[in-house]
């Protein structure tokens, strides 16, 4: 699935990036704390889009969930601790994957995708005009379970190599190659007896609790969520960081947030239209790098 010379500049970057807390910069700090926040959420979108054949706009949803509960229960409940605070938003995130998927898997194709945006669209409403949750300007988180910088970007880091772990591991286990049979052939996999939705839905609720997982560490690591984080534009971002870092393959997801996360900062600098600077990069991606970024370490392969 990787080639060695792409482990070797995974392995690389890795070390790198576990180095940076030693510069004591805490731009950079936060800078990649939150590029790495973004490679987990596409690592977790990129299992459904990349591996199930499911292109879900719902994603931003789950990431949204993780926030606003770790929100909910710093300042209503004053509940910091990790062990307690973390397992509970991402089991929240998965019953938010596991109502939204039960229902959209019911429709297929471009319908599927509308039904998840729709739901997607239907939370971002709610939340903005509910005052209790903050409304339109959102919550601060009260406590946080890491208000150390170094300490969030270490758990950051470990998270974001524990899910790339943990989703390779998957995809070689015979969930995993159902899967990719499912995306190859549904009908035929349903025909050798596989029940097919049930593993959909399965990958869409685990996919639904990693997403959840990068959210409560954004949400820690800003101190703040805003209705925003479940706008239509959050789940078409993650959707364009897995084409752009290249879809099926875990490690391009991660570097396409990292990518994506750099032209966004060098764009501002340059001029207040960078927006449209990420976009001539993605068009150029698609057009002449259909593997995505991932394909680049690929590319001398025998």
């Amino acid at each position: 699935m990787i080639s060695s010379r792409a482990r070797l500049f995974l392995a690389l970057g890795a070390l790198a990036l576990a180095a940076v807390p030693a510069s004591g910069d805490r731009f950079w700090m936060q800078f990649l704390g939150k590029a790495m926040i973004g490679g987990i959420f596409a690592m977790s979108l990129d299992l459904l889009v990349g591996f199930a054949g499911l292109v879900s706009l719902a994603h931003a949803a789950f990431f949204g969930l993780g926030a606003y509960l770790l929100a909910g229960l710093s300042n209503r409940y004053q509940l910091a601790q990790m062990a307690l605070t973390l397992p509970i938003c991402m089991a929240g995130a998965a019953a938010g994957a596991l109502i939204i998927g039960w229902l959209s898997l019911r429709a297929a194709g471009v319908y599927f995708i509308m039904v998840t945006l729709a739901f997607t669209q239907m939370l971002y409403y709610f939340l903005n005009d509910a005052p209790w949750f903050g409304g339109s300007d959102g919550l601060y988180v009260a406590l946080r379970p890491l208000s150390n910088p170094i300490a969030a970007y270490y758990a950051i880091w470990i998270a974001l190599v524990a899910v790339f772990a943990f989703l390779l591991l998957l995809l070689r286990s015979p969930f995993g190659r159902v899967l990719i049979g499912i995306r190859g052939n549904e009908q035929r996999m349903r025909s050798l007896g596989f029940p097919t939705r049930q593993y959909l839905l399965a990958a869409f609720v685990l996919a639904g609790s990693l997403a959840g997982l990068a959210g409560y560490l954004d949400a820690n690591l800003y101190g703040f969520v805003n209705p925003a984080l479940f706008g239509w534009r959050e789940s078409g971002l993650v959707l364009m960081t897995v084409l752009l870092g290249g879809k099926g393959t875990l490690h391009g997801p991660a570097l396409g947030a990292l990518l994506l996360a750099l032209l966004q900062q060098q764009g501002e600098r340059l001029t207040e239209h960078w927006t449209a600077i990420i976009g001539a990069v993605v068009i150029a991606v698609v057009l002449f790098l259909p593997r995505g970024v991932a394909g680049l370490l690929e590319a001398r392969r025998a």
